[in-house]
């Protein structure tokens, strides 16, 4: 194998390493997939370290070796393109896929979401059918509808002007408490507890808690202690905007 074909395959497997770990998938399978797709590609072995925003991978063949760092930057959940580069790793271990082939199917990968006309009020209704199981009157989970699919819109909102993730929950739990408050200013409900309650578990975030105590358990420490401490200033800033507006409301803790 030449060096040049050796740089180009190191640079494709460390750019699906990159989209990995952009996307949310856990540190084993980044290492799982890397080494997979490197070993199909012609390298004799591959090495990867990982840390909470970057990554070294080198490669080995014939005794030379590559080393090249990239910068790691979350882009959200997307299990669309995690699945895909699994796909391209499979293909690529059955012999289907080539080396340019990976190259142009790395290269065409976008990140695909839903719609807002659909994705707003889905939330809304997943949020009011946690509403409706805790319990909540019919009154409730409409309050709980409408406060979570507002919140919703307001979160993406400001995620498309491209804010600090932490500003983003704090002013959407601050918005939607504001609004499934409402139960308790204007008697319409039985449940008034628990539209508050329901209509905040959208900014659970579950996906990074679940990660970080998957990474850590697996033993990928420095890792699973980051997106676990991500995770937590996330559910700090939601308790900061949820808070502001009870005090607001009048209500207390």
């Amino acid at each position: 194998m030449y060096a040049d074909t050796q740089n180009e395959i190191t640079r494709q497997v460390v750019r699906v390493a990159q989209l990995l770990l952009a996307y949310g998938a856990d540190s084993e399978l980044v290492e799982e997939i890397s080494q997979r797709l490197g070993y199909a590609l012609g390298l004799a072995s591959v090495e990867i370290s990982i840390s909470s925003n970057s990554l070294v991978l080198t490669s080995l063949v014939h005794g030379r070796c590559i080393t090249t760092t990239r910068r790691t930057r979350e882009h959200g959940i997307n299990m669309t393109i995690i699945c895909e580069l699994q796909r391209i790793c499979l293909l690529t271990e059955k012999g289907v896929y080539g080396l340019n082939e990976v190259r142009k199917r790395v290269s065409r990968i976008q990140p695909r979401t839903y719609p807002k006309r659909y994705l707003v009020p889905m939330i809304g209704l997943s949020c009011a059918s946690f509403c409706h199981l805790f319990g909540g009157d019919l009154a409730a989970s409409i309050l709980t509808f409408c406060a979570s699919s507002v919140g919703m819109f307001v979160r993406l909102y400001i995620a498309k002007h491209h804010f600090n993730l932490l500003i983003n929950f704090a002013v959407t739990a601050f918005v939607i408490t504001l609004i499934s408050q409402l139960g308790y200013q204007i008697p319409f409900t039985e449940t008034p507890k628990l539209p508050m309650a329901a209509s905040v578990l959208m900014l659970v975030p579950g996906f990074p808690m679940i990660n970080s105590i998957s990474d850590m358990v697996k033993g990928h420490l420095n890792v699973g202690i980051s997106r676990w401490g991500h995770a937590t200033l996330l559910t700090v800033s939601s308790v900061i905007g949820i808070t502001m507006a009870m005090q607001l409301g009048g209500l207390f803790i």
